[in-house]
């Protein structure tokens, strides 16, 4: 089913996936509507993945202005509600956030400076912020992301990737590339498969400090736990894709990738919790490795290789700029 309430082609098309999170849709929909940018240049599209009562009406009840329109799914997934939203959508760009996100007011502005700035097939991938400053799980789980873009961003072009709740794709590079790969059993590690895709076909990845959501998810230490479990479960989806486009199914990062991360909380400004954070910092590790080996166990150890024929101007790039300090 679509409900729509306005129809006109856009510059930009914002793809929301949700699923039973009416509240946190509430809010990010209250941002969107709240963006300093013209209405008739984007659109958005709300994904209902299946919940028991689709949020219809919130999705009503925006300014009429705002091209809105929402589809509803049965429950397969966010990279199959993202995919759903991106072949629905009309823009030349799709502008990925999630359902606990609130864009900045002048989120589509950035945007469009960086989509006007540039040619050729690039991904923009935005700075995340934290809203939850006193859930130090929540602190922990951002300080992790921040960690990664910094550290493959300046060490390992290559596995460079931006997270799919701020993330700008041209439409028909996305959707020629197949999207989000939709047998990855979690919600896990897909969008780290797409920038890898991404790279490989020879388009760039170009990060935007200035492009900016906040991220309002709520966690405990059974939350933290299981999320960055589940993330290990999703790696193995990850290391699989790589095996069968040909690469190496895993790679282990030197210590120093390892003493980084747990380190990393040293050089937040709050530091008097800086000790529980390296804690965290550390027992995500222990988590997503129980998290890998035991879906790996569950799944069959071996990892079937299926090497592509090699493609001409494959090869992967990236921006030349460090992301030093992004956090």
């Amino acid at each position: 089913m679509t409900y729509s309430t306005h129809s006109r082609a856009p510059d930009y098309s914002i793809v929301v996936p949700t699923y039973r999170r009416r509240d946190s849709l509430a809010r990010c929909l209250q941002a969107i509507e709240a963006l300093r940018f013209p209405r008739d240049r984007f659109e958005v599209v709300i994904v209902d993945d299946g919940s028991p009562s689709p949020p219809a009406d919130l999705v009503a009840s925006l300014d009429p202005s705002i091209q809105a329109r929402l589809v509803t799914t049965r429950h397969a997934g966010p990279a199959t509600a993202r995919n759903t939203g991106a072949r629905l959508a009309q823009g030349r760009y799709l502008v990925f956030t999630d359902d606990d996100c609130m864009p900045d007011e002048d989120w589509l502005w950035s945007i469009d400076r960086w989509t006007s700035s540039d040619s050729g097939a690039f991904a923009i991938g935005g700075h995340t912020e934290n809203v939850l400053t006193d859930n130090v799980y929540a602190a922990a789980s951002q300080g992790i992301i921040d960690y990664l873009y910094e550290y493959f961003g300046d060490n390992s072009a290559t596995r460079r990737f931006f997270t799919s709740n701020n993330l700008v794709v041209p439409r028909e590079d996305f959707l020629s590339l197949g999207g989000f790969n939709e047998t990855f059993a979690l919600a896990a590690a897909e969008d780290r498969d797409f920038c890898e895709r991404w790279l490989e076909a020879g388009n760039r990845l170009q990060y935007a400090n200035d492009v900016i959501v906040q991220h309002a998810h709520v966690l405990d230490f059974v939350r933290f736990n299981r999320q960055h479990f589940n993330y290990g479960r999703g790696a193995f989806d990850l290391h699989r894709s790589r095996a069968q486009r040909g690469g190496s199914s895993v790679e282990i990062e030197p210590l120093r990738f390892y003493g980084g991360l747990v380190a990393y909380p040293l050089r937040a400004p709050r530091r008097g919790r800086a000790v529980f954070l390296m804690f965290l910092h550390l027992w995500s590790q222990v988590a997503y490795a129980a998290g890998y080996f035991l879906e790996r166990l569950r799944r069959g150890w071996a990892i079937r290789t299926t090497k592509p024929a090699p493609t001409a101007g494959a090869a992967a790039r990236t921006d030349d700029g460090s992301m030093r300090g992004a956090a």
